[in-house]
This record gives C-alpha cells, structure tokens and sequence, in this order.
C-alpha cells in the first residue's frame, strides 16, 4: 500500500521539490497551496515525468484560513507524512523600524499556519500507525541575526512548536522532524521577502558559488522519511559548504 504524504506550499520552491521526490520515493502526493493553477501544472509533470508515480491531488489550501484547512482535512483520505513547508519571510528593517503587518504576517503562515494544519491533520497522522511530521523552519529558527528579528522570532515559535510536538506524541505512532535550511537559491523566497525588488532579492546570493537549492532540501526531507519507523531524525541543519551562520558567508 502507498502511503500518502501532503505538502504545504507546494507551489513552488522547497515545497514543490519535496512533492517531486516524495512522489519519486513512491508516495501518493496532495498538493497544498493557494495558487491552484500551478499545483495543477505540478500534478501533469509529476504524473508525466516520475517512473511509477502514485495518485497526485491538488487542493487549494490558505494556511491563514481555517475553513481552507479544514476543507483540506475534509478531502484528503489517510495521511501519513505532513510536510508543513509553507511560510516565509517579509523584509529586513531593524525592529527600530519594523513593519507589524509584516511580523503578523510572518507570524500567521510560519507558526499559526503550522499549528493549523498540524492539528487539522494529526488524528489521520495517529490512525495511519506511523505518522510523520516534517516542519520546514530556518537556520533564523536557532541563530538571529541583525535585520530578521521578525522572521528569527517567528522561525524560533516553529522551532518551539516542534520541540513541544515531539514530547507531546511520544506515545503516539508519530515522528516528528525539523529540517531547517541556510542560504537556499529559490526562484520566490527572496522576491517576496522583498516584496518583487529583484535588485534586493538577487543581493543575498551574488558572489555565493553554489548556494543550497530546492532539491537538495527536498533531499533531506525524502531521507527523514524513509528511515525505518522506530528511527526519529530530530533535526537537520543544512547549508551551503560555504555558509558558516546566517550572517556568515564567503563570497567570491
């Protein structure tokens, strides 16, 4: 029997790599996100491109929206892995000059959205008999740095968040695992944590030579998941060889 993994976020990025390689790793796959058109473009390649790739659904989902979580919860059958990968960032002003709507926003996708989701889908997690929860956080969830106070604090709420999941469910037949990235070259995270200046999104990874890319998170995703039942990978830390902390990159 394939076991089914549903992918928030799916849309683009991490998320849609991680849909590609789950479906590779022989999941059924749901598609997750709020731009349906794309999750539908997704679903036709997968479906066309993957060798023996499983049934793949695509259900618009708004992490903000409770009725959108819960007609997600309503359509997917069994569950057996969650990745809750959709989140991101909203600029980089000092708190001297931090925008509230930012934060909130920041603060509603990244850990509300999380808490949505999560809670929607655990009771299919438990009754599936080996569950498996994968939150995408931030190097940002473990190490501030000047200019992300607002995406630090809401990556450290995620961080917290999985830490009290993995106590909580310690009983139950569920994993649980924080995979959390440094410097990823994805086509959207920086445009809209700059709001579409591309000039601004483009700085972060000029003179990086090989920044992370989606499918090498996706990559960690696939090995979390695929270890043996009674195995839990608490945590992954990845970047780029060349990165040493969020602040600390060399440049060429």
């Amino acid at each position: 029997m394939r076991k089914t993994a549903v992918v928030t976020g799916a849309s683009s990025g991490i998320g849609a790599a991680t849909a590609r390689r789950l479906a590779a790793e022989g999941f059924n796959v749901v598609l997750a996100a709020r731009r349906r058109d794309r999750l539908e473009e997704l679903a036709k390649e997968i479906e066309s491109t993957v060798p023996g790739a499983g049934r793949v659904a695509a259900i618009t989902l708004d992490v903000t929206d409770q009725e959108s979580v819960d007609a997600l919860a309503a359509a997917v059958g069994d569950v057996h892995v969650l990745v809750n990968n959709a989140g991101g960032a909203i600029g980089l002003e000092p708190v001297a000059r931090a925008d509230v709507a930012d934060w909130q926003a920041m603060y509603d996708t990244n850990v509300l959205g999380l808490l949505r989701v999560t809670k929607a889908l655990l009771p299919k997690l438990v009754a599936s008999g080996a569950g498996h929860v994968v939150n995408i956080t931030s190097l940002a969830a473990h190490v501030p740095y000047e200019g992300g106070a607002g995406y630090n604090a809401a990556k450290h709420a995620a961080y917290a968040v999985n830490e009290v999941m993995r106590l909580e469910l310690v009983a139950e037949p569920v994993r649980v695992t924080e995979v959390a990235p440094g410097l990823v070259k994805t086509e959207e995270f920086s445009l809209v944590r700059f709001k579409g200046d591309k000039e601004k999104a483009d700085k972060p990874y000029q003179g990086v030579p090989e920044p992370l890319v989606a499918d090498d998170i996706a990559d960690c995703v696939a090995w979390a998941v695929t270890r043996p039942a009674h195995v839990n990978i608490d945590r992954i830390d990845v970047q780029p060889r060349v990165q040493a902390a969020p602040y600390k990159l060399h440049r060429v």
